[in-house]
């Protein structure tokens, strides 16, 4: 089950130290010791469409806000997202107060599931992050040519050398996931503490009919990715002239249809009541969920993160919860 607690010290810090926003809360990530912000902030923009100077600004304005989920993959502009997440720890001296997510397998140089791929994926990943350690390593694959047997080990073997705290799923089906319990059961290794969800408004059936109950009864922390469904749960695209304005636009022409326009009227409802962006109401309604732990979402300026901090500090009333539930059923 999620829980909550007020924030008092980060993961990995030496000392507590006073949280920059005092009122907010922290979310444990499953069966760890993990406590997160209730919001992800994903690296897969950085050295992509967001250059040096961005990306420091935006992490500036999440760190500032009082986020410390940072969530990236050794796949995210081959290597260059985990580099500047790496800079700008070093530079800010603030590696102590950041939870830090990464993925492997997909990555040209080490793609898959293998123990050896793994293992040099996972060196990679902490020369380019700069740290001894990863909190949060996902398997961002579901490799099914690889026996769970020597993936499972392989990263036991890493959390045994304290190169990787916890690990978790990513793109793994209900049944897969049972299956990797049962052999980390079988085998006395540690088992998965989180798992990685395409869930939105826009995208719900898929989780909530299947993940959702094994997530649940295993205790696994939820992130739920494409949060904001590429962008258009931020309200920005309403109109195919829309999807022109952003480089990711063409994602969202499918939601263009009356099922989309119904959400975002839903949205732009709550959003009026409680004086909020629409981005912020929908990033609520997932914080809503069971077992939801943290959204992962990106920011493509440093003036967006405000809106996307916003969520985990504001409980939406019933009503308003049934009204972005009626919108967007399935």
């Amino acid at each position: 089950m999620t829980q909550v607690h007020p924030t008092r010290s980060l993961p990995g810090s030496t000392s507590a130290r006073p949280s920059p926003q005092p009122h907010f809360v922290t979310r444990v990530v499953g069966s760890s010791d993990l406590r997160v912000y209730p919001l992800a902030l994903s690296g897969n923009v950085f050295g992509w469409t967001a250059d040096d100077p961005a990306t420091t600004a935006i992490l500036d304005a999440f760190s500032e806000g009082g986020g410390n989920f940072i969530d990236t993959a050794d796949s995210y502009a081959s290597g260059r997202s985990e580099l500047m997440i790496g800079k700008w720890m070093r530079v800010r001296r603030n590696r102590d107060d950041i939870v830090v997510a990464t993925k492997v397998g997909k990555s040209r140089e080490n793609p898959g599931m293998r123990a050896e791929a793994i293992k040099r994926s996972v060196a990679e990943s902490l020369a380019r992050l700069g740290t001894s350690h990863i909190d949060l390593l996902y398997l961002h694959v579901d490799d099914e040519s690889v026996d769970f047997d020597e993936t499972l080990l392989a990263v036991d073997e890493l959390i045994s050398e304290g190169k990787v705290r916890y690990f978790g799923g990513s793109d793994h089906t209900g049944n897969r996931l049972i299956q990797a319990r049962i052999a980390c059961g079988q085998m006395g290794v540690a088992p998965m503490v989180a798992v990685q969800s395409h869930y939105n408004l826009m995208h719900r059936e898929e989780y909530e009919t299947g993940l959702a109950h094994v997530a649940a009864i295993q205790g696994l922390g939820v992130m739920p990715r494409f949060a904001l469904a590429s962008g258009f749960l931020s309200g920005k695209y309403r109109q195919r002239a829309d999807l022109a304005l952003n480089s990711r636009g063409h994602d969202t022409v499918q939601y263009l249809r009356r099922r989309g326009f119904k959400v975002l009227a839903a949205l732009d409802e709550v959003a009026d009541e409680q004086e909020a962006s629409v981005a912020t109401i929908a990033l609520a309604w997932l914080l809503n969920k069971p077992g939801v732990v943290a959204p992962v979402v990106s920011a493509s300026s440093a003036s967006q993160v405000p809106d996307l901090l916003a969520a985990a500090r504001l409980p939406l009333t019933r009503h308003q919860s049934a009204v972005l539930d009626r919108a967007s059923a399935y």
